[in-house]
């Protein structure tokens, strides 16, 4: 491979020159090869004839507008990471982004330069692990293939070509493990984007999502549900709230029974277009139909569809008593934010009612032995912290949105971005790290 070939390269496409040229400052620095475009068609040419990694388009341009573009690259050349930069006006566009052209990320506009970066870095890697993933895979059955044309009598023939078959077998599970991290990671980012909408009421639904989604799986499991479902279960959790992103700020700085009808009629609707955003992409199918879902009640006065009893998915009952459980206690169900032992006592009065009786006591059993058995932990400031901690808490950034999620190990590279974070805002940092009991 040349050096110009293992560079990861990157197409920007956008109808004003000022955003390209800012896109292009942000990104030399970093080392990438960047190519430029002013429409959609120019960015199509260009990726005839250039071997391109990743292409960035904003949503609104003339002729060919971004959706269109990047549905044109889907079709044309698959393998091309495609992320889309927009506009919280631009919701029903950036669905049809998501839809048609299958893209792997969308950046509100105006952007956030460490985020952007970020988001670039992860997707390139992201298509390198899957390119290395689909040519060990081709490497496995390339070797498979030999090995059945072996002649029986070359015993140690057969024995070094097994030996290199599992070594391959590895680096596939490997690749893939890596894969599947960075999916979820990306999930759990996407999960606090949504969150930064919260208005006035942010920083308390900050980590709304990952502790529903967190709670939610641990029930699942709990009720015996195949790994598959939990998993769906895990991912409805962090994206529950998609459906809100179209939502103007003043309604979601408002407790739900604080609404006025039509109010409401606007914020029921949410389930439903967060199901419309995550049905089009496969990993999401099953999750989307658990986010339609989970405002359901019991007794069937739930919405949208007013389904009632086992007729909803056992994973949105669930999903329905955690989130509630949530919302009471940073106050955006009711008029003031409730206590634990309140907020637990309302699950149990509405048992039958809104909620499903066996989610119910699942959840009840699940909150009283975390706190019967509370994880031991020890703050620490940024200076004392070394590889292979392990975090107890979400570490939260003062705005409200999250640097690491709980359970993250921390690494060299990590401390020393958290070090230099604290040198730039002036801020010191506190990281509760786990302690393992003796």
């Amino acid at each position: 491979m040349t050096e110009e070939q293992s560079v990861p390269t990157l197409l920007f496409v956008d109808d004003e020159p000022g955003i390209l040229s800012a896109l292009r400052r942000l990104f030399r620095p970093h080392g990438y090869r960047i190519f430029i475009a002013e429409s959609g068609a120019a960015g199509l040419e260009i990726l005839a004839r250039e071997s391109v990694d990743l292409v960035i388009s904003d949503m609104r341009m003339p002729e060919m507008d971004g959706a269109a573009f990047l549905k044109e690259v889907r079709n044309r050349w698959p393998q091309v990471m495609r992320i889309l930069l927009t506009g919280y006006a631009d919701i029903t566009s950036t669905v049809a982004a998501i839809n048609q052209g299958e893209i792997y990320r969308y950046i509100s506009k105006p952007w956030d330069d460490n985020e952007i970066i970020t988001i670039v870095r992860e997707a390139t890697e992201r298509q390198r692990l899957e390119s290395e993933n689909q040519r060990l895979s081709a490497l496995t059955q390339a070797q498979n293939d030999e090995l059945k044309r072996l002649n029986a009598s070359l015993e140690q023939k057969v024995a070094d070509r097994t030996a290199e078959l599992r070594q391959a077998l590895s680096f596939v599970e490997q690749a893939h493990g890596e894969l599947k991290k960075s999916f979820l990671t990306s999930v759990q980012v996407f999960a606090g984007v949504i969150e930064l909408r919260g208005g006035p009421v942010g920083s308390q639904m900050s980590g709304h999502g990952r502790r529903v989604a967190e709670q939610a799986r641990s029930v699942a499991q709990r009720l015996g549900l195949p790994d598959a479902e939990v998993q769906n279960v895990m991912l409805a959790g962090l994206l529950h709230d998609i459906g809100k992103l179209g939502l103007p700020d003043e309604l979601l700085a408002k407790p739900y029974n604080m609404l006025t009808a039509e109010q409401r009629n606007l914020v029921m609707k949410h389930p439903v277009v967060g199901q419309n955003i995550l049905m089009g992409i496969d990993k999401f199918k099953e999750a989307a139909v658990l986010v339609r879902h989970h405002h359901e009640c019991f007794d069937g006065s739930g919405y949208p569809d007013r389904l009632a009893g086992i007729a909803i998915p056992q994973g949105s009952r669930i999903l329905c008593v955690v989130n509630d459980y949530d919302a009471l206690l940073i106050g955006t169900l009711a008029q003031r934010p409730l206590k634990p032992a309140e907020a637990l006592n309302f699950l149990i009065d509405n048992r039958g009612k809104r909620y499903d009786p066996t989610a119910v006591d699942a959840f009840v059993k699940l909150l009283a032995e975390t706190k019967k058995t509370g994880a031991s932990e020890v703050p620490l400031r940024t200076m004392h912290l070394k590889p292979g901690m392990v975090l107890s808490r979400d570490l939260e950034h003062r705005d409200g949105y999250m640097l690491l999620a709980k359970g993250s190990a921390l690494t060299a590279e990590i401390i020393a971005q958290l070090l230099r974070m604290e040198s730039t805002e002036q801020h010191a940092l506190t990281l509760y790290i786990r302690q393992e009991e003796k």
